[in-house]
């Protein structure tokens, strides 16, 4: 299987810690810091290096803190490709509130990207072999809604498939060339639509619409703690995630977009990448701040979720 290809755009240093109470116009005292490199593909690339697959993380960087994010990347394994940028690389934070159980997520919106630097990064697209290209995190400033046409553009010609994973205008206005395969969540999937999605009846009825529309060959809607759904024209399927003590929310959309990825590139079946999926994002909150899932919880969540898969 060749390397899965991931593409950052707007990365970030992921900083979590723990605090007994936070509270406005004190120092907030905090321990077990801990520093990830981060940003939706860094994390995809991160969960299939876990996994045992193999990925290679293009991603666009800047300034002193970029220096830094390559080094926490390079102590991963996986293979990164850095684009240089004027801008800095942005830093994000996520606290744990330990005396009400709460998280607190700090994000900065990140740099402003030029087309010249876009441009560096399609044409490093352009010099990779691969079958898959997953566009995963937000789009930065700088770069039109419709910028991930380019991407799409290039992997057709490569005759790889495109799996999308963004929000916003962006996943609208990619959606208009179509992908392989777009993961939504909920809320994202009643914002494209403009309408709420009660049950998954009416989640499998909107996903089914955006595969007539020729959005997407695959829509698979992530839906937090009931688990997730997946659709193409032939089939809908539906997981329901395992009750677990969740210690964050960082990177449960990362960890089941790479889990998903790599099992359609291994040849399993729908129903199967969806377990998958759903074991990925549910081992990812088991772990504390920004470490996202272990493959040993993966594997063990997965050998029950392919016996729960059900027809949505």
């Amino acid at each position: 299987m060749k390397p899965i290809v991931t593409l950052t755009l707007n990365p970030t240093i992921d900083g979590s810690a723990s605090a007994e109470a936070v509270r406005p116009l004190r120092k907030i005292r905090t321990t077990d810091e801990c520093y990830q490199p981060g940003g939706g593909g860094i994390n995809v690339a991160r969960v299939v290096h876990e996994l045992g697959g193999s990925a290679h993380a293009i991603y666009l960087v800047g300034g002193p803190t970029g220096k830094i994010l390559d080094e926490l990347l390079a102590t991963t394994g996986v293979r990164g490709q850095p684009i240089s940028i004027v801008g800095t690389t942005r830093i994000a934070h996520t606290v744990f509130e330990r005396v009400s159980g709460m998280e607190y997520r700090f994000i900065p919106e990140g740099p402003k990207i030029s087309s010249d630097e876009w441009k560096n990064c399609l044409n490093a697209l352009v010099s990779l072999d691969f079958d898959y290209v997953v566009i995963s995190g937000s789009l930065p400033r700088g770069l039109s809604d419709d910028a991930y046409h380019g991407v799409i553009e290039i992997a057709a010609r490569k005759n790889a498939r495109v799996v999308l994973d963004t929000s916003g205008p962006a996943l609208r206005a990619t959606l208009d060339k179509g992908v392989f395969l777009v993961k939504p969540s909920l809320g994202e999937l009643e914002g494209l639509i403009g309408q709420k999605l009660p049950d998954p009846t009416a989640q499998k009825e909107a996903a089914r619409e955006l595969v007539k529309a020729g959005n997407a060959e695959i829509v698979a809607v992530t839906c937090g703690r009931d688990g997730a759904v997946i659709v193409s024209k032939d089939a809908a399927w539906r997981v329901v995630a395992p009750p677990v003590s969740a210690q964050t929310a960082v990177g449960a959309g990362d960890s089941f977009v790479a889990a998903v990825t790599l099992a359609f590139g291994q040849g399993r079946s729908l129903e199967h990448s969806l377990a998958f999926g759903v074991a990925a994002g549910t081992a990812a909150v088991l772990s504390p701040g920004a470490e996202l899932c272990r493959s040993e919880d993966v594997e063990r969540l997965n050998a029950s979720l392919c016996e729960q898969a059900r027809t949505a």
